[in-house]
């Protein structure tokens, strides 16, 4: 198993959260469907303020202030996305970002859940797990419009079938 500081973890969930913000504003720039482009703007906002959150436990005093790192460029720069983020980026499909979307906020939610674990300190587990929340509210959110992306019965409407 990893040995990890409490420095080092939350260093690197800053940095996870700020890319996950990257990747919602790149793709909102590309969406044809404004649904999909506002729910990935909610995503980028969210994931900023999952940052803050992170940023404002960090017990270090070697971090750039907040609002100088989160306007950073990207760390990842295209050459070194993944091949499912090159594919997607150079052929932009609605579909296949809120895919790869959701993809990604599970595998966050994963991370975020090891990563409860690994730590005593209550206040520290408690911005995990309010992090694994909202991440599994991503991915809830996303599964939605994707629904509604894809022309399938969005939950808002059940009540309208059931009916019928």
């Amino acid at each position: 198993m990893e040995t990890m500081t409490l420095q080092d973890a939350i260093r690197r969930s800053i940095q996870t959260e700020k890319n996950a913000m990257d990747f919602y504003l790149a793709g909102a720039q590309k969406m044809k469907n404004e649904r999909a482009r506002k729910s990935f703007e909610v995503l980028a906002r969210e994931e900023r303020d999952h940052a803050r959150m992170f940023y404002d436990l960090y017990p270090g005093d070697d971090l750039p202030a907040f609002d100088d790192m989160i306007a950073a460029p990207p760390t990842r720069p295209e050459e070194s996305f993944t091949e499912e983020e090159r594919a997607l980026f150079a052929a932009f499909d609605d579909r296949k970002a809120m895919e790869l979307a959701m993809k990604k906020e599970q595998q966050l939610a994963d991370h975020l859940r090891k990563m409860v674990d690994r730590f005593e300190d209550p206040e520290v587990r408690a911005i995990f797990e309010a992090n694994v929340k909202s991440t599994d509210g991503h991915y809830q959110l996303i599964e939605s419009e994707y629904a509604h992306l894809m022309g399938m019965v969005h939950e808002t409407d059940i009540d309208t079938y059931v009916r019928e």
